[in-house]
């Protein structure tokens, strides 16, 4: 059977958009148009029918949203329904409204022409913000624009529609997607529309799999003809052969296959049995594991190795390879984060222009590597900022141990957004940056870290390797790598409790992460984020709902009492057997 590059490198029926909504489905495409509004410019005789007219259809408007809302908070819940009271407050607005009424009046113009024309300013100042959520929002009130004018006119949207089918159109307001999801669509493909779009954050919202921003699906798709549409990678095939098919009816099975027996856990929250709640996220190596990362119920990217691209490639990528390849992992996660860590290279991993070094462990690797590469440095951190426009990547530094390596890249990323300020590029001016704490001499002045940074996350396999002074691929010391060793634990109290202090979040994003047996102590000493591989994710959640954490924080500090590993394992391994937590992970 084909790959999944193959099957696409081959296809002249597919259509790129933007990855909305994970999922993938096959069905009947359903073109989906509303009437242009025609605008009557004429004069008025009758300025107070006209304004009582605006009123009426005010009201009318207000009616119709609420019934919107009412059908969304139903299918949506509160928190994400809110956009439609959003929308709510514009018919309110006691500003915009006096302003159209002074403008029938001393104009005397049709009240539909002015309602055109003084909410279409405000539309214009959003569309032409750097900001992609602004444009959206100029879509949003495209809507309520149109549905005044609409009941201005008197005039009725209309549109039949069967089930079952994947809506296709030009753009869809957030009324249309709610309405729309009454019918049983079983997805949606749009020309415009980007991931802040709230047709693209209902689909979310809906479990409906969606692409957006496709520019000319309308064009390309026939009404009525089967589509398949992949929410997880961007992409609309029209008119499928039986290959496509047959390898996407695959891989829905597969998909299926991988959310039973623990399926239960992927929509519910990493919460412990007395309400403290853990946030899972994912570490990912290569894109392809993101189908994984979604289907897993991560709540984000926790770390994203971008080494890993150095090993797919042999070579460094351009700034316009990594743009792509950045952007592309935040598209399809969003509106979730994505932490991005810098090329952490040097040492045991990939080979950089053959420094000879009698101990690369302790040599030039991670951020010391990087500050004496400085090109390589700054390619990668404006394609990091030219990715973020969304406001869902942040950066992360590896193999940090002194403050000064933290303010001389922190000053590196201000030159870069001044650069791309110059050059006129979009770029998330406040991205958080952060660092790893993987060097006992990070771990000891973590306090002094956390107050030059954003965030912080552990990773224990360094810090390990550094604390105990022991090779983690030396089979002769191996029995050295305890994960817990009484030392480690301390010190990660201490990590703790600093971070805590500055009140700056901490991850561990660090293999210990993704041990089960783990999980309860790390919970139980205070961290709060767990990022680990995606395949452990569902056996995590299950784990912390099963626990308490007034229990796994007594548990915790019994063991940093403890002077030994074997004691630590004991006292864990009888946590878990008197509170009867299932330990067993099967790999997904």
């Amino acid at each position: 059977m084909k790959s999944f590059k193959q099957i696409f490198k081959e296809s002249e029926n597919k259509i790129a958009g933007i990855a909305a909504a994970p999922g993938i489905v096959i069905g009947k495409s359903f073109l989906f148009t509303k009437e242009k509004i025609q605008i009557n410019h004429g004069d008025i005789s009758d300025i107070d029918e006209a304004v009582k007219n605006l009123h009426e259809a005010l009201t009318k408007s207000k009616k119709e949203l609420n019934k919107v809302f009412a059908i969304a908070r139903e299918k949506m819940g509160d928190e994400r329904s809110a956009i439609f009271e959003a929308q709510m407050m514009i018919l309110d607005d006691p500003i915009l409204i006096q302003n159209i009424i002074d403008r029938i009046r001393t104009e005397k113009k049709q009240p539909e022409y002015i309602v055109d024309d003084e909410i279409s300013k405000y539309q214009n100042l959003m569309r032409t913000s750097d900001e992609s959520y602004m444009k959206e929002r100029a879509q949003d009130i495209e809507d309520i624009k149109n549905r005044i004018i609409r009941n201005l006119q008197k005039k009725r949207w209309q549109s039949k529609i069967s089930s079952d089918v994947i809506v296709v159109s030009d753009s869809l307001s957030p009324a249309d997607t709610i309405l729309l999801s009454r019918c049983d669509v079983k997805g949606f493909v749009t020309d415009h529309g980007g991931l802040t779009s709230h047709a693209a954050i209902i689909s979310r919202s809906l479990n409906l799999p969606a692409v957006v921003g496709t520019h000319n699906a309308t064009h390309q798709i026939k009404d009525g003809e089967l589509i398949i549409v992949d929410g997880f990678h961007g992409y609309v095939l029209s008119n499928p052969s039986k290959e496509q098919i047959h390898f996407f009816s695959e891989k829905i099975e597969h998909l299926k296959k991988l959310q039973k027996g623990l399926e239960e856990f992927k929509d519910q929250p990493a919460v412990t049995l007395d309400g403290k709640e853990i946030t899972l996220l994912a570490n990912v190596d290569v894109s392809g594991e993101i189908d994984l990362v979604i289907t897993s119920g991560a709540k984000g990217i926790g770390l994203y190795r971008t080494e890993q691209i150095l090993d797919e490639l042999n070579e460094f990528p351009t700034e316009e390879e990594q743009t792509r390849i950045y952007s592309n992992l935040a598209s399809r996660m969003y509106p979730d984060f994505v932490t991005i860590r810098a090329f952490d290279i040097g040492g045991d991993k990939f080979r950089f222009l053959e420094y000879d070094e009698p101990n690369p462990f302790l040599g030039l690797r991670g951020i010391r590597l990087l500050l004496e590469n400085m090109s390589l440095f700054k390619t990668q951190i404006r394609a990091v900022l030219r990715a973020s426009i969304n406001k869902n990547i942040q950066f992360m530094i590896p193999m940090v141990t002194t403050i000064k390596e933290v303010r001389e890249t922190k000053k590196i990323i201000d030159e870069c957004k001044n650069e791309l300020k110059w050059e006129k590029i979009a770029f998330d001016k406040d991205m958080r940056t952060g660092i790893m704490v993987e060097v006992p001499s990070a771990a000891v002045m973590v306090g002094e870290f956390a107050n030059e940074v954003d965030f912080l996350s552990i990773g224990t396999n360094d810090l390990i390797q550094y604390l105990m002074a022991v090779d983690r691929g030396n089979d002769l010391v191996s029995d050295l790598f305890q994960e817990f060793n009484p030392a480690l634990l301390r010190t990660l109290k201490f990590i703790v409790t600093e971070s805590n202090k500055y009140k700056k979040e901490l991850s561990i994003c660090g293999e210990m992460a993704a041990d089960t047996l783990a999980i309860p102590l790390l919970v139980g000493l205070g961290i709060k984020e767990l990022s680990m591989s995606p395949a452990t994710i569902l056996y995590a959640k299950r784990i912390i709902r099963s626990i308490s954490f007034k229990k796994a924080n007594q548990m915790a500090e019994e063991c940093l009492t403890y002077a030994t590993e074997d004691e630590v394992v004991a006292h864990i391994k009888k946590f878990f057997k008197e509170n009867n937590i299932i330990r067993t992970r099967h790999i997904i």
